[in-house]
């Protein structure tokens, strides 16, 4: 991203010049841009991060004041809002495998979540998928993970879904829409400070 001073020989520009270069402002700031259009918009690194990035901005408003407080330094040296301090680092995490954090930094001290149990249920166009805590239970939630071959390992980009666990601690997940075919999934819990689990062992169902 560059920054611009009178951008398009004008005080402020925003908009597409010729499919290439898109102009606009950002907490007063003009800045210009490369054009990019995804070349697949449902690519296993692009689900990956959506799912992340959906649950993220869902649980912000849930995290309690101090937490919220936590990310007020990294806000500041970086001219950005807390929410997004929260997004960023935890993306940066999760790119490199590993789980969001309630406050900043991670402090990773907690005992990882065993593994789960889960069934896969087939329906129309969709599968659910039923999880069961273990006997080491995680206290934030749950990753969902999908592939189209058995004996996969999961990994951020074969993730589908990122959700909070139930008031039992256990959890439910409908994955949808869905063409025809076999489809396998393994999930992994997950803890407020940043510390994953075990995977669970492989359930699979298929949509006719």
């Amino acid at each position: 991203m560059v920054r611009c001073a009178a951008p398009a020989l004008s005080i402020d520009a925003s908009g597409t010049i010729g499919d290439a270069v898109v102009f606009s402002k950002w907490k007063g700031r003009n800045y210009a841009r490369v054009r990019v259009i995804p070349h697949n918009p449902k690519s296993g690194g692009q689900t990956g991060v959506r799912a992340m990035f959906q649950f993220l901005t869902k649980i912000w408003d849930g995290i309690s004041s101090a937490n919220k407080a936590t990310w007020e330094d990294r806000a500041k040296a970086t001219n950005i809002s807390p929410f997004n301090a929260f997004i960023s680092y935890n993306q940066f995490r999760w790119r490199n495998f590993r789980t969001p954090s309630k406050v900043d930094p991670a402090a990773e001290t907690s005992s990882a979540p065993s593994a789960p149990t889960i069934t896969a249920t087939a329906g129309v166009r969709q599968i659910t998928v039923g999880i069961t805590k273990g006997a080491t239970a995680a206290d934030w939630g749950w990753l969902v993970f999908r592939s189209a071959t058995t004996g996969f390992t999961p990994v951020w980009s074969n993730c589908v879904a990122v959700i909070e666990k139930d008031a039992s601690g256990n959890g439910s997940y409908i994955d949808t829409p869905l063409a025809p075919g076999t489809y396998y999934y393994k999930v992994i819990g997950f803890n407020v400070d940043g510390v994953k689990g075990t995977a669970s062992s492989e359930a699979n169902a298929t949509v006719t």
